[in-house]
């Protein structure tokens, strides 16, 4: 029998919906924790010492008991954070609550003899969006002129040199207090906008690509998905408007660009990761593909590609693939 595959991840998520269906028709047994839910319905225990040097227990929920020393694989989606599940205490009490259990279930899920995709530490190190321009840099990919600052004399002498230039978030919005989410798409920003402000916090600014396209990369182990996007109002981000408005047609990712992605998810220790990518020019050059950034955890349920990704995903947390970006297997 093939060993456990943990889905960490909140109660709604049709991503991951995707991903236990394809595991489920592999025969794969799987099971779907999030762990915010510790203490209202989710029970657990883990004991190491003498003998065996791995975390040996169970997490229980309403409807299944998980053994720790059967998962196998770790499909780390998007799990509602601790804080969240404590948010009716007062503050100190929260943050207190949201802490200890974070360290210590979040110490035992994050620290299985499993495989990850990918391991939460691994997605924080990679989550930088400095850390990942340096690294396409470093692989000799193509990458717009960035500067990140709070001196506004820096952003207008990089305007200045390099303008048209745009804003672009490292985070996004957090939720505002009535829950909804918000967004702040890259945009254009003029110069005379700039002043002593920005000094509050950083910016990151970058020179306008030229682009005659969009793609998204999405691998998962040695499967490379790739979609040229286009929208039907040519939008600087095409992450702004109705996404099914948004056009797709499949692309080939030049060989150079593809070796330099997959050395790029290696070196953060990633199995999965979501690139974007401007063209300039002809899709076949390499010299045209202008490497914007990798989100570990993205999306990809909405692309045209997206049930061939659950497969591969699937196949891999099941051990039919090799995960191949160096060692992801965590050992307690």
């Amino acid at each position: 029998m093939d060993g456990l595959v943990l889905v960490l991840t909140a109660l709604e998520d049709v991503t991951a919906d995707m991903v236990i269906t394809a595991l489920n028709e592999l025969g794969a047994p799987v099971a779907r924790v999030d762990p915010a839910d510790l203490g209202n319905g989710l029970l657990f225990g883990a004991r190491i010492g003498a003998g065996p040097s791995a975390w040996r227990g169970r997490l229980r929920t309403p409807s299944r008991e998980i053994e720790l020393e059967e998962v196998a694989a770790v499909y780390y989606r998007r799990p509602t954070p601790y804080a969240t599940r404590f948010a009716h205490l007062p503050a100190q009490q929260r943050d207190f609550a949201a802490a200890e259990a974070r360290h210590g279930l979040g110490g035992i899920v994050n620290n299985l003899t499993a495989l990850y995709v990918n391991h939460p530490a691994a997605v924080t190190r990679a989550d930088f969006k400095p850390a990942q321009l340096q690294r396409f840099a470093e692989l000799g990919l193509r990458i717009p002129p960035t500067l990140v600052t709070n001196d506004v004399d820096q952003a207008r002498a990089f305007a200045g040199e390099h303008g048209p230039i745009i804003y672009k978030t490292f985070r996004g919005l957090p939720p505002a207090p009535d829950g909804r989410a918000g967004a702040i798409w890259a945009q254009r920003v003029d110069l005379g906008t700039f002043d002593d402000s920005l000094a509050v916090t950083a910016h990151l600014f970058q020179a306008e690509v030229p682009k005659t396209g969009d793609v998204r990369v999405t691998i998962v182990g040695d499967q490379v998905f790739a979609q040229q996007i286009t929208t039907p109002d040519g939008a600087l981000d095409w992450r702004r408007g109705d996404w099914e408005d948004l056009l797709h047609t499949p692309i080939t990712v030049p060989g150079p660009i593809a070796i330099a992605l997959h050395r790029y998810l290696a070196s953060f220790e990633l199995v999965f990761g979501c690139f974007d990518f401007a063209l300039t020019g002809p899709p076949h050059e390499p010299e045209q593909w202008v490497a914007i950034e990798c989100n570990p955890n993205g999306q990809w349920g909405w692309l045209p590609d997206a049930p061939a990704i659950a497969d591969a995903l699937a196949r891999v947390l099941n051990r039919k693939e090799a995960a191949l970006h160096g060692d992801t297997t965590q050992r307690g």
